[in-house]
């Protein structure tokens, strides 16, 4: 019987340099691993608590996704974070970031606020029962 176990959004980015520091200085996430060992990288995978995000460099994957390395990468995916804390987060996040949807109470009963990443990426942070 086939189980999902995680899921990480695999970003195909303009600039790994800026999109890194973004994820790391703005959203608090850490680099994990990087290829090569130093800079200019190809992949970097930043993890935040146990939750993953992969940038590359569309060239490097374009032997395994041959119609990628041919797309302007960017503003394509969406992702939604549940965390908890989101409203101290919005106050670590806000300025920083570019602003797509303030804080606020959904009518399904999540908080939630939204910011866009340097290649337009919406990403979503959200609480249960906030």
């Amino acid at each position: 019987m086939t189980r999902f176990k995680s899921n990480t959004p695999n970003l195909l980015v303009r600039d790994i340099e800026a999109s890194t520091r973004f994820y790391r200085d703005v959203l608090g996430f850490g680099v994990n691993a990087t290829v090569p060992d130093a800079a200019p990288f190809v992949f970097v995978w930043l993890t935040r608590d146990d939750v993953g995000v992969f940038l590359n460099d569309p060239k490097a994957v374009s032997e395994d996704f041959p119609g990628a390395a041919a797309r302007e990468p960017g503003g394509t995916c969406t992702m939604f974070f549940i965390v908890e804390g989101v409203d101290d987060y919005y106050e670590q996040v806000r300025g920083k970031a570019k602003a797509v949807m303030p804080i606020k109470t959904q009518f399904y009963g999540m908080r939630e606020f939204a910011v866009e990443d340097p290649d337009g990426h919406i990403i979503t942070f959200a609480q249960q029962g906030k």
